[in-house]
């Protein structure tokens, strides 16, 4: 069952479609803008808003060169010849079409593709017979093309010759007829090539009048001598025109005859839709609905898609049935209504909506009651109106309808007003409908406070600047503000007394009631606005204490490795120099002395070489398995066994004994050290014993394995950690089949459970 189209008028839904028109490429894409209306089917707008999706983050719809041949279609359905122009028109339009097919099958994620290929039966069909045809035929200027047959082609070829040939004949002409004629020159009329002779000696020229000036002054004579050759451009002309003709006949015969144009132009609609959509969707910074159960609206930052610059409000049903919104005229509450109303419209035409993020339901009608509406014809007042429009609402209410109606009440009595209104919503909470409902009658604030389902709203106002807000505040009622806005206006002290005395206690207290409760939001806002702003301000500060403390960690770091770097370079020229005693020792007759100096640079470069102070956790840190740095050598290496104060440390291929003074510990190496010192000195051969291997190519993590396994046969470095993830095991097992063929590998296996698993490899290197 389709929409009203009344209460889509009434929300100004024509106002969507002309936006949508407005951004529309084409003629099909407006005319189905235009047609668009909300469906009840929840496929077909999970499908709608996927195509919309697709749109916006997947193809870019470009319908240029699309035209509207539909009429062009039909004359040639009906055996009518399209010109060479009109051809071209489909051509490019069916162009176009197989140019956007082939763009969205290389780029959307699916819900176009659909589209293209299935919309109306074929989606966009196969033209190419047409559209290569077609642009082989006729140029651009919509003429048939000289080569578009070989008849045509030898035609035009022997027309330019003769035409060359007469011109020169009637040249000649001219010299022999300077005399009588009116012009000097060699002219065209009716195909034929003529000279023009004055009209009062025309009698002493032979030949034939072809023409005559619009004066008559002019006769356009065809000399004798030419008229066999004129006869014959006559001829070759009928026959290029029947040779035209038939090419034009063929072609639009090949457009009568393709049944999937149909199919394609529909599809061209559709897509030019969507494109409107998402351009729609840009521009008013619309975001996409999620679909919700049946009688669930939850709309943050709601806002009138229609209004500029206009204040979103948060919009909840749900538990809350109905909402009751009270408030003083001009504050936004039919707005209000109808952002719920152009939202729930929007989501089920397959568009995003105006809110940062709702959750909407499928419903299966808008039930509206807005406005003031009259009808002379029928006698009805706008009480008549609404009671009219409120009755057809009643029939059809339900969980799966959305009820908007508009100052409930208003029109009557006031007294008899509320007493209806009040039946009237009942009658709807007990139908189980869901909507909102304005009004400014009193009792129906009090009757919102005690009923369930049902809860009150107001429009906020500022008093001081006698201004509305259009802030909408859930759980509190609306104030009508007269009384106040009349005080404020200046009138007489005695009148607002008197109004106040004619109000009576009752309207006075539910005044004053109202007026505390807009005091205290008003502070709870101010209070909890003075606690956003301490928040911000103290995460502001921690982020600066935190940014500082960064800061000095990084300079601390630097210092360290600057500090690191000159004891390095102090340790190693040292060591230089040691190498260069050494060798003068073996070469020079003073070896004692030579000796000597030797153990003396030793002692001097152990005591200038900044070493790192530790503080080690209790017990011994340096066990069998420890990194230790060996500074004799100049080399890393890994503690084998510890014998009391002496260490056996494998380096490289050798093993040493060392005392336990004479080596560093690795500060990595340590747990939990505590570096006093302000530079630590290193010198490793470090061997990076795991491989990380996840996400590389087949080719390139074989290459760097066996490069990791030669490197680790070389230093005698075992095992090697390889980690190649799990996934579908395809990695695992090629470099599993790599390291069998290998002589250097010992064996492999799986990691333990809790390193790995299946996702490691541990290779044993042999030695």
């Amino acid at each position: 069952m389709p929409f009203d189209e009344a209460a889509l008028a009434t929300l100004d839904f024509s106002r969507i479609r002309e936006a949508l028109s407005s951004r529309a490429a084409t003629r099909l894409g407006v005319e189905r803008a235009q047609s668009l209306s909300p469906s009840a089917s929840a496929d077909f707008v999970a499908r709608a808003l996927d195509e919309l999706e697709d749109a916006l983050f997947g193809v870019s719809l470009s319908l240029g060169g699309v035209q509207d041949v539909r009429p062009l279609v039909e004359r040639a359905a009906e055996g009518r010849v399209l010109s060479g122009q009109e051809l071209l028109e489909v051509g490019y339009t069916l162009d176009a079409a197989m140019t956007i097919k082939r763009s969205v099958a290389t780029n959307s994620r699916g819900p176009l593709l659909n589209v293209v290929t299935t919309f109306a039966g074929s989606g966009l069909a196969d033209h190419t017979l047409i559209v290569r045809r077609v642009l082989e035929s006729i140029d651009r200027g919509g003429e048939v093309r000289d080569d578009a047959t070989p008849k045509l082609r030898e035609l035009r070829r022997r027309l330019g010759p003769l035409r060359d040939r007469i011109r020169e004949r009637l040249t000649n002409t001219l010299e022999q007829w300077a005399d009588v004629l009116q012009e000097n020159i060699v002219t065209l009329r009716r195909d034929r090539y003529v000279v023009p002779v004055q009209a009062s000696r025309v009698g002493q020229v032979q030949g034939i009048i072809v023409d005559s000036s619009a004066s008559g002054q002019t006769y356009f004579v065809e000399p004798a001598s030419i008229t066999p050759l004129n006869n014959e451009l006559a001829r070759l002309l009928l026959d290029e025109e029947a040779e035209v003709r038939r090419i034009l006949t063929e072609l639009s015969g090949l457009v009568a005859q393709d049944e999937g144009i149909h199919a394609t132009i529909l599809t061209l609609a559709e897509l030019d839709l969507i494109a409107s959509k998402a351009r729609l969707a840009r521009d008013w910074r619309l975001n996409r609905p999620k679909p919700g159960p049946d009688g669930i609206y939850d709309l943050k930052e709601a806002r009138h898609p229609l209004i500029d610059n206009a204040v979103s409000n948060d919009l909840n049903l749900g538990d809350t049935r109905l909402l009751l919104i009270t408030g003083p005229n001009m504050g936004g509450k039919t707005a209000t209504l109808k952002t719920l109303g152009l939202a729930v419209l929007m989501h089920q035409c397959g568009l995003y909506v105006a809110a940062t993020s709702a959750t909407l339901p499928i419903v299966h009608d808008v039930l509206v009651d807005i406005g003031d509406e009259q009808s002379i014809e029928a006698s009805l007042s706008t009480f008549a109106s609404h009671l009219k429009h409120l009755r057809q609402i009643l029939e059809v209410a339900d969980r799966r309808t959305l009820v908007l109606i508009d100052e409930l009440g208003s029109g009557t009595d006031p007294q008899e007003g509320a007493a209806l209104s009040q039946a009237i919503i009942e009658r709807l909470l007990s139908q189980d409908a869901r909507g909102v409902i304005t009004s400014h009658l009193a009792p129906l604030k009090l009757f919102a406070l005690e009923t369930p389902g049902l809860k009150n709203a107001s429009m906020g106002f500022d008093l001081t600047a006698l201004a509305p807000t259009y802030r909408l505040q859930v759980g509190q009622p609306g104030r009508s503000y007269a009384l106040a806005i009349a005080r404020r206006m200046g009138l007489p002290e005695g009148v607002m007394s008197r109004a106040e005395t004619i109000l009576g206690p009752e309207g006075g207290l539910l005044e004053a009631l109202l007026e505390n409760l807009e005091q205290e939001r008003a502070q709870l806002s101010a209070d909890l606005n003075a606690a956003r702003a301490a928040r911000i301000s103290v995460e502001s500060e921690l982020g600066r204490v935190q940014q500082e403390r960064a800061s000095i960690q990084s300079r601390r770091d630097e210092l360290i490795a600057e500090a690191s770097q000159k004891a390095e370079t102090l340790y190693v020229n040292a060591l230089e120099q040691v190498r260069s005693l050494r060798a003068r020792a073996r070469e020079e007759s003073g070896r004692p002395r030579v000796l000597e100096e030797l153990r003396q640079l030793r002692r001097t470069a152990q005591a200038e070489r900044p070493q790192a102070q530790v503080e080690a956790p209790r017990g011994d840190p340096l066990r069998a398995g420890s990194t230790v740095d060996v500074p004799a050598y100049g080399a890393t290496g890994q503690v084998l066994e510890v014998r009391g104060d002496e260490l056996v440390v494998q380096l490289g291929v050798m093993k040493v004994n060392v005392r336990r003074r004479d080596v560093r510990m690795k500060v990595e190496d340590a747990p939990k050290v505590k570096v006093k010192s302000s530079f630590v000195g290193t010198a490793t051969t470090a061997f990076q014993n795991e491989l990380q291997l996840r996400g590389h190519h087949v080719e390139e993590a074989v290459e760097e394995l066996r490069q990791a396994v030669g490197e680790a046969h070389a230093l005698k470095e075992s095992p090697l950690r390889v980690v190649h993830g799990k996934g579908q095991g395809v990695l695992r097992r090629l470099l599993r089949d790599y390291l069998k063929s290998d002589k250097r590998v010992e064996s492999f296996h799986d990691a333990e459970p809790n390193q790995g698993g299946h996702g490691v490899t541990i290779v044993n290197i042999r030695r």
